[in-house]
């Protein structure tokens, strides 16, 4: 059985590697923030508004438990998950847990290209973005941290360093990386 967690903060690129090595492995791919929509019929930025945080994060919690009972899977948390409950050590005990690491900078630009209003940095100024995005990354990384692995993924620039990263990770969880790199070339 196969079942790989990513973690890690927001914009780092979860979803993206978290689908490519699925397709990899051929394995389903669940995004927990997704499957929280499909379950609740509200996007994650509605639950924030309506509910509020702390309702989220319990939503959150009950749908990590559902999603990392399925078996052979690849998923990818939203940038908060493991920070809250005992979400980090019951991920641990579940799966392959992996952190994507990414730098502020990085992070930064990544958000402000991003199509999606994310609820906890709506409004945010550039200056306070950074601020923000820095802070939370010095809260979050005990718990970051306490994935089996961490892999840096701030060169993740075009589809070619995303396959080249989806490869590296497979050869660091014991499979085989692809062709497709060689394809993308």
């Amino acid at each position: 059985m196969t079942r790989i967690i990513l973690i890690g903060y927001m914009g780092v690129g979860k979803t993206t590697v978290g689908r490519l090595l699925a397709q990899q492995l051929r394995l389903p791919f669940y995004d927990l923030d997704w499957y929280i929509e499909s379950r609740r019929h509200k996007s994650v930025a509605q639950i924030f508004e309506e509910e509020g945080e702390e309702a989220f994060r319990r939503i959150e919690y009950n749908m990590l438990h559902e999603l990392a009972e399925f078996e052979d899977v690849v998923i990818s948390c939203g940038g908060g998950t493991p920070c809250f409950f005992d979400n980090i050590g019951y991920m641990n005990r579940q799966g392959h847990v992996v952190y994507l690491k990414a730098t502020p900078h990085v992070i930064c630009q990544h958000l402000r290209m991003a199509r999606v209003e994310r609820p906890l940095l709506k409004g945010k100024t550039p200056d306070e973005l950074t601020a923000h995005i820095e802070r939370q990354l010095r809260e979050r990384e005990p718990y970051y941290s306490q994935a089996a692995y961490t892999f840096e993924v701030s060169t993740m620039n075009t589809h070619h360093d995303v396959y080249q990263t989806v490869d590296r990770l497979l050869l660091m969880l014991g499979g085989q990386p692809s062709q497709q790199e060689l394809q993308c070339s």
